[in-house]
């Protein structure tokens, strides 16, 4: 499907939740990197506040890595310290991971719900995670478009972390078949 077509989809799937009493709906927008997940949770975002009665948050999972080697421990720390927390109803906190420190000692969030929460990023979607969220939603782009994007963001920083960022993607959808579990799919 279009991400046009998906964002129209996962908005009415995510009012829909709303109206039938879920004021804190969980959306995972997951995918290689480089396939358009934070600009399809930018747009999102957008069209829910424009149709619905609040901003949704938008969480990054590049908060919660640690590091260019931490797409598991991000995953990790989303489920257990956040997700988890929200879906029970109480106030999550968490801390940021500081990329200049090279350690997770960035800011505290917090998130109390009452608002949709919309988590996008590598590894946002695994089994455990698909359990705790309301809408799980796949972006496929194509290799050379996403490796583009990626050496876009900052070349000289980036462009020597792309094999091993890939080969944790690898590692991480074979296990957790993210693409498999996702309740809808995109093509960017």
């Amino acid at each position: 499907m279009t991400l046009d077509d998906l964002l129209d989809l996962a908005t009415n799937r995510v009012l829909q939740l709303i109206d039938k009493g879920h004021p804190t709906p969980i959306i995972l927008i997951d995918g290689r990197s480089g396939s358009g997940k934070t600009t399809f949770a930018k747009h999102l975002q957008n069209r829910l506040f424009l149709q619905g009665e609040s901003s949704p948050r938008i969480l990054h999972m590049d908060d919660l890595y640690n590091g260019w080697s931490g797409l598991q421990a991000g995953s990790d720390y989303l489920t257990r310290l956040i997700l988890g927390i929200i879906k029970a109803g109480k106030t999550a906190s968490w801390q940021e991971f500081d990329w200049a420190a090279g350690e997770r000692s960035g800011a505290w969030r917090e998130f109390e719900g009452g608002t949709p929460l919309i988590v996008e990023g590598c590894g946002s979607l695994s089994a455990a995670s698909a359990e705790l969220a309301h809408l799980s939603i796949w972006i496929e782009t194509d290799v050379d478009v996403r490796k583009q994007r990626w050496n876009a963001r900052e070349p000289e920083a980036h462009s020597h972390f792309w094999p091993i960022w890939a080969a944790q993607e690898e590692e991480f959808y074979a296990r957790e078949k993210s693409a498999t579990i996702a309740e809808l799919i995109g093509l960017g």
